[in-house]
Parts: structure tokens; sequence; C-alpha cells
């Protein structure tokens, strides 16, 4: 179960950009998403956790530190919700040194420190942050620079096809073609829900792919690389689709790319 319980308005959780069911040493088989049963089953303990007391709790407690669902990250343990990722831990990155790398196939490669991206022009955005499974965070405000702004002041060479994404938690990545990069929903997200993107939402800079599920949406943005083929991210390989729009599996066909 890839993603995707972003932190939204207070708590701490996961999605599928950074949290979610465990570590990149996981096999392939822990990594498929879980049945309805299990499903039930880890939301039927949670509820059990908050009524049966402190017992209940540490078993679910010790139950999360070998969930591969990444399910109980958001069950209510202790009031309070798990902060998951894939690697376990992930530094915080300090905002006087950050940089954000655009590299590979571009005529300028860039470093951008946070004071760079802010000067840059801004777009302002509200929209869902969607999970595969289909729990979602409704009209959630989002800021920052549009990803083709960024490749257009890079200059991208002729033989790009794609950009692949790395994080700074030294695992996570994750993967766009040139065509879904030139979408005008493709932010690199600077703020989110009225305030700086936190570490735990996966600042300073994020991925925000508005019109794809949040795994695509990468946490902890250290570099976009552009490159000259697709190089499926973390998720994709346990077996998550790399073209991702949000589409009617979730009940949803209003959430479709504005150009």
């Amino acid at each position: 179960m890839a993603e995707a319980f972003d932190v939204a308005r207070g708590g701490t959780g996961g999605d599928g950009s950074g949290d979610g069911p465990g570590r990149a040493d996981r096999g392939d088989r822990e990594g498929r998403p879980v049945g309805r049963r299990v499903v039930f089953g880890v939301v039927g303990l949670g509820a059990l956790g908050v009524l049966g007391g402190s017992a209940v709790q540490r078993f679910l407690a010790d139950v999360a530190q070998h969930d591969p669902t990444g399910l109980t990250g958001v069950l209510p343990l202790g009031n309070q919700f798990r902060f998951y990722t894939v690697t376990g831990d992930v530094p915080k990155a300090d905002p006087n040194t950050y940089r954000l790398a655009v590299t590979g196939l571009v005529d300028r490669p860039q470093r951008y420190s946070l004071t760079d991206l802010a000067a840059l022009p801004q777009t302002e955005m509200v929209r869902d942050f969607q999970c595969v499974t289909g729990w979602r965070v409704p009209s959630v405000p989002w800021s920052g620079v549009r990803l083709r702004d960024m490749l257009a002041l890079a200059g991208v060479q002729s033989t790009a096809k794609a950009l692949r994404f790395l994080s700074f938690d030294g695992t996570y990545t994750e993967s766009l073609t040139l065509e879904q990069a030139q979408n005008p929903d493709m932010l690199v997200a600077l703020r989110m829900l009225g305030g700086p993107v936190s570490h735990d939402h996966g600042g300073p800079v994020r991925l925000y792919t508005a019109p794809m599920y949040g795994y695509k949406s990468i946490k902890w943005l250290s570099e976009i690389q552009v490159v000259d083929a697709v190089h499926p991210g973390y998720w994709e390989g346990f077996g998550y689709d790399v073209d991702a729009w949000v589409g009617k599996s979730n009940g949803r066909n209003d959430d479709v790319p504005t150009g």
C-alpha cells in the first residue's frame, strides 16, 4: 500500500512520495498492494487500540515497526500519527545550505537556493492530494515554481525525453516524461497549507504533480535530472503505474490536466 497518507491538516503521516510501506530493501512480495481483509484488520486494530487501552496500544506500536503496508502510519497510536518514510529517517535540510540541482541534458545546469527559488515567478493553486488507494485531502493550497519554467531556464537539449527526480533521503526517486513535465499543474512546491513546506511534508522543497496520484509527488526534493529515457521511480518497482494520472478507479473523473 504505497502511498498516501500525507501530513494534512494536523498530525503526521505519510504519502506515497516518501512515506509508505517500509524500507527500500523490502522484497516485491511485501511491496505489492495488500488485500481488503488486511486493510479492515488493521483499521479494526486501530479502533480497538483507541478503546482498549495501553496494552493494545503497545501491541499496535510493535506491529507498526514491522508493517509492510504503511497502514499503521495512519492509526492513532498514543493520540498522534506516526511519521513514516521509505528509509525510516530523513535528515533535515539546513535552509541556509539547501540547494536544488537541475542537471543532465541541459545547456545551463542550475543549483537553486531557497532564496533563488522564491525569487522565480510563483504559481498558486488549490487542488486535492489524491492517493491511489482512494484516500484524498481536498482543496489543499499549494505555491511554487512551475516545473516547465525551471526547465526553460535550464535549456533542455534536443535528446532529452524524461525527468528523473531524486530525494535527499537517499532512496526515493520518481520520473516524468518531458511531455508530462510541461503540464502547468506540475509544481516545484515551496509552500502548502498556508506556510512553507515543512520537513514532515517533504520540505523544504517537494514536487507536486497535481493531476497524478500522490506517490509521484516526491518529497525532500534534491535534484531534477533531465535524461534521455524514463527511469521508473521507487514505487514503480513495486508495481505502481509509471503514468499515474488520477482516474475513475478512485471514483474521480474531474481531476484532469488543465493544459
